[in-house]
């Protein structure tokens, strides 16, 4: 296997083993691009394009749920909160990623950003999990109302900085706005659907006329991994959240974002 395969295929494997951990996929695809010294795909499609693989393997997991979602969506109450939830959260991110997704690709997506948001977030990730104690005032999706959904997309907004999180903003600030660990987990994996369609799809129309063969290859390769290892992925993570909490994720970022600080000095 040449780097033309190999390369896309191990940020494929990492997006699909970050995408819904509190970690920061699009962090660990930029550090990891940089220790392999891949040049990637053109307008940093390659690291967003992806996603989508991670983003189908919820679609599938959750299959059923999101099927009687739509199916009762004229007649349940349940439905109606739920769909609701989802589309409030994401306005915030579909709004402030529109105006500046040309400053946050072209200058935030860098090494230095990614670490010091990785450490910074870790800390963030254990001072909550050691001092705040949970309400599990929501224990499912459906209970979300829409201004506690908005303010969970605000606290989204966060993850427009590569290395925050988009899946660990969203389910601290649940968890701190009174969600339980578990519903905070699942209402990430059905937010990233709406977030992560609307990004690919802005990149890709910004950039579709510089897309080379090659390119197409590398984005095809890293959405395959992407979407297998986060099949196996999802279902592990919201079982071990349920048990353990995050605090072991805080330690992850820290101990990561140190020792690139390191590295890149």
């Amino acid at each position: 296997m040449t780097n033309a395969w190999l390369d896309p295929a191990l940020m494929g494997l990492v997006e699909g083993i970050t995408e819904f951990l509190p970690v920061s996929s699009t962090g660990h695809m930029i550090l990891a691009q940089q220790l392999l010294g891949w040049q990637g795909v053109t307008g940093k499609v390659f690291e967003v394009v992806i996603q989508l693989g991670a983003i189908l393997a919820v679609s599938v997991l959750y299959f059923r749920r999101l099927f009687n979602v739509v199916i009762d969506l004229p007649s349940k109450k349940s439905a109606q909160n739920f769909t609701l939830a989802v589309l409030v959260a994401f306005l915030p991110a579909a709004v402030v990623g529109f105006l500046a997704h040309d400053y946050i690709a072209a200058v935030l997506f860098n090494p230095l950003v990614v670490s010091w948001a990785l450490l910074l977030g870790g800390i963030a990730i254990i001072v909550i999990e050691r001092f705040f104690d949970p309400v599990d005032k929501y224990n499912e999706v459906e209970e979300f109302t829409p201004m506690l959904a908005f303010k969970i997309g605000v606290i989204q907004l966060l993850a427009l900085i590569p290395g925050v999180s988009r899946s660990g903003a969203t389910i601290m600030g649940a968890t701190l706005l009174g969600a339980s660990r578990k519903s905070s987990a699942e209402f990430s994996f059905f937010l990233a659907i709406p977030v992560m369609v609307g990004a690919s799809a802005l990149t890709l129309y910004k950039n579709w006329h510089e897309l080379t063969d090659a390119d197409f290859q590398a984005i095809a390769i890293g959405f395959a991994v992407a979407f297998i290892s986060a099949l196996i992925v999802v279902d592990l993570f919201v079982k071990f959240v349920s048990r353990n909490g995050f605090t072991p994720f805080g330690w992850y970022r820290v101990i990561i974002g140190a020792t690139m600080l390191v590295y890149l000095s």
